[in-house]
């Protein structure tokens, strides 16, 4: 018995993968990472793994490249891997900020995070599959695109929670002792 759910296809697959790769694992292993050795931060390499990240992102979804992947499984390792390494590393440069440059990081999620809907609201609305018709279902690429901005911002957004409740508890101690 169906209850309307649509199943994962191979789009909605790769999507789950990505967000496994990019939105756990990275940012879990970065704060390993960042807890037994700890990152000088600096804004060029925030600015430099946000850039990286995103082009990556958007490169490997342009609509030929992407069919490309599905159909090639060492292409769609190669993908997976280069994305999970620009995850890391925006990762590592996003909780590596510390005090006053927090704001960078605050930033960086910010504008990663729209442009993670954007690709996810694409994927959700545009009215035809843009991925290996066929093989790609409508409803598996829409799929695709709601995981996607269902898991993508809720990450980015609770990430930056927390980075501004660190940063506001850093500060209150030193406005008491001013005050």
């Amino acid at each position: 018995m169906s209850l309307g759910i649509p199943s994962f296809g191979p789009m909605a697959q790769h999507m789950a993968m990505h967000i496994l790769a990019m939105n756990l694992a990275a940012p879990l292993i970065a704060m390993f990472l960042l807890r037994t050795r700890p990152l000088a931060p600096t804004g060029r390499a925030l600015a430099l793994a946000t850039v990286l990240q995103l082009a990556l992102l958007w490169a490997w979804h342009a609509p030929g490249v992407l069919a490309s992947a599905l159909h090639d499984p060492v292409l769609h390792v190669a993908m997976q891997l280069s994305l999970f390494a620009a995850a890391l590393w925006f990762w590592l440069a996003v909780l590596a900020q510390k005090g006053a440059t927090r704001w960078l990081a605050m930033a960086a999620l910010l504008i990663t995070g729209k442009l993670f809907c954007l690709l996810g609201v694409l994927l959700v609305f545009t009215p035809r599959v843009l991925y290996s018709p066929g093989v790609v279902a409508l409803p598996d690429q829409q799929l695709a695109g709601l995981l996607m901005i269902a898991a993508c911002p809720a990450t980015y957004v609770a990430v930056g929670v927390v980075i501004a409740w660190r940063w506001l508890a850093e500060l209150g101690p030193a406005e008491a002792r001013t005050g």
